[in-house]
């Protein structure tokens, strides 16, 4: 059965690494803004550009605001692509005023599924980012899924290789208990297991999934 595969990977994973205590941030509006800026980079250059932010008393939602969209791409800046990612993150702040009088608490109270829609609904807020921010600025059981997610179930045979975002997401939810605490882990988990395995060009030996993988062929002796 499909949800006693995945709960076995998971302790497979988690005996192999164990906890990650991820996502690394201060505070949930940290997360947020992490978040956003992890978009089409690695996490050394958001922490790079998440210590400017800090350094500058601009890691809060009233200091995101009222700060001009310049100033705030040269604090960004380590992250990349800091010109578009500026404005994303003004968007974000711009919809938290708005909808939610700046406060994360009241945009976390309602219904979960219901803000993952609005979430979806600003400018530069992708399903990934919307996951990432409801399951780890705000608690709640949704899984995130990235491209170390997709590369590592296709090679397990889990998943077709050219399945979507929602497909990939659904197959976590529809399987797994609705456990944040267990969603939080077993993404982390993943994300470590990609890096030192299964990346484009997979480093098999050491993998502790093996004998999961559709890849893992024995060779037979030639007759």
């Amino acid at each position: 059965m499909l949800d006693a595969v995945l709960l076995e990977i998971f302790d497979t994973l988690h005996a192999a690494y164990g906890p990650r205590h991820w996502w690394p941030a201060d505070t949930p509006f940290e997360v947020c803004v992490g978040a956003i800026l992890t978009q089409n980079t690695n996490w050394g250059n958001v922490e790079k550009a998440i210590v400017n932010l800090k350094r500058g008393g601009l890691l809060s939602p009233e200091a995101l605001r009222d700060v001009s969209v310049g100033l705030l791409a040269e604090a960004i800046r380590p992250a990349g692509y800091f010109n578009v990612k500026s404005l994303r993150l003004k968007d974000f702040v711009g919809y938290l005023w708005e909808r939610h009088g700046g406060s994360l608490e009241r945009m976390f109270a309602g219904d979960w599924h219901a803000l993952r829609e609005e979430l979806l609904g600003v400018r530069g807020v992708g399903p990934e980012t919307a996951d990432s921010i409801l399951l780890y600025a705000g608690g709640k059981p949704t899984f995130v899924v990235d491209a170390y997610t997709k590369r590592l179930f296709a090679a397990l045979g889990i998943l077709n290789g050219s399945a979507g975002y929602d497909e990939v997401r659904d197959l976590f939810m529809a399987n797994l208990p609705p456990d944040v605490r267990l969603f939080n882990e077993y993404h982390a988990l993943i994300v470590e297991h990609g890096k030192r395995h299964c990346r484009k060009r997979p480093l098999c030996p050491g993998c502790g999934l093996h004998l999961f993988c559709r890849s893992h062929v024995t060779e037979q002796p030639a007759s």
